[in-house]
């Protein structure tokens, strides 16, 4: 269910909207919040149903080893090794989807032999729920994490705007949002900023992005015969397309997530005004630039010892980073 379709628009967003509010001015916030949960996943699910268990026990998981990192309570195994347990947990789930018909392929290149591949499809926002989940683990770990219960926990790894294409949200900025008792009420004032960057954002992204689209493939089908004004028209399109794309997507994101007094962070700033690389880097993708640094290389040691261990941190990052 993409955010530009009909079916989101005009049916899944008003019915979970109204729904929602109804149930709250009912003074049901627990209903209200169970409900927020079963539409995201139902969101989740209408793409491919098979992954709906992989996000489930992902979810249940992470809480449990989460809170047991959180309290005091002596457990049999020290807090550290169950946080490296929990972490790798989550990255052999992801690096099994990513990586092992990659894996397999090369084997099967380097025995000289013919291995079967197990063709396996990437669940849709398997990344960002899982990064989002590591971090969990981690802060918790660090005493960093306050008490939330389940059902907040839940809407901060399955609320549907933010679910499918970022922001990689943080506990910090959105289970204390879920836990707010003012954000269950009707508010004016963010429905209309919402449906305002909702429909910048689908601007972009039907009227700009899909018409680029449209350009880049007529360049690509015919690759072989453009000339050279054709071959950086072709280029530039595709270029644009894929901001566009992310920015509206972001923007949609944004919009239909502050319709329920969620504001997610920035996670776009004009990118391609950038002045150098890394510059270009903290504008594109603000938040899984920042769980990259803050959970991977910060922690691995970043640049302080330089040479090739500087080198070996980055290669880590973005290995896992995918």
């Amino acid at each position: 269910m993409l955010f530009n379709s009909v079916i989101y628009i005009f049916l899944f967003l008003p019915f979970v909207f109204v729904v929602y509010f109804y149930l709250n001015k009912k003074h049901l916030t627990t209903a209200a919040k169970a409900f927020l949960v079963f539409a995201s996943l139902f969101f989740y699910a209408w793409w491919n149903v098979v992954y709906l268990p992989i996000i489930l026990v992902s979810l249940l998981f992470n809480y449990a080893v989460g809170r047991t990192l959180s309290e005091n309570k002596k457990i049999k195994l020290s807090k550290k090794t169950l946080l490296t347990l929990g972490i790798t947990a989550n990255l052999l789930l992801l690096g099994y989807f990513k990586y092992a018909d990659f894996f397999i392929s090369n084997l099967s290149t380097l025995l000289d032999t013919k291995l079967s591949l197990l063709h396996l499809t990437l669940p849709l926002a398997i990344s960002f729920f899982t990064f989002q989940q590591i971090a969990y683990l981690v802060d918790s770990y660090r005493g960093e994490t306050k008490e939330y219960d389940f059902l907040n926990y839940a809407l901060f790894v399955t609320f549907f705007p933010q679910l499918i294409a970022g922001p990689i949200v943080h506990h910090s900025e959105m289970m204390p949002q879920f836990a707010k008792l003012k954000n269950s009420i009707f508010n004016y004032s963010n429905i209309a900023l919402g449906l305002f960057i909702f429909t910048i954002g689908l601007f972009k992204k039907v009227v700009i992005a899909d018409t680029f689209a449209q350009l880049a493939t007529i360049g690509f089908d015919q690759m072989g015969s453009l000339n050279f004004y054709e071959a950086w028209a072709t280029s530039l399109s595709y270029t644009f397309q894929l901001y566009f794309d992310f920015s509206g997507y972001t923007d949609m994101a944004i919009g239909s997530a502050l319709l329920f007094n969620i504001k997610l962070p920035t996670n776009f700033l004009s990118p391609y005004k950038a002045t150098s690389i890394q510059d270009f880097w903290r504008r594109w993708h603000i938040t899984l630039s920042r769980f990259l640094k803050d959970y991977i290389y910060i922690p691995l040691g970043g640049n302080r010892k330089r040479g090739l261990r500087t080198y070996t941190n980055l290669f880590t990052t973005f290995l896992l980073g995918g």
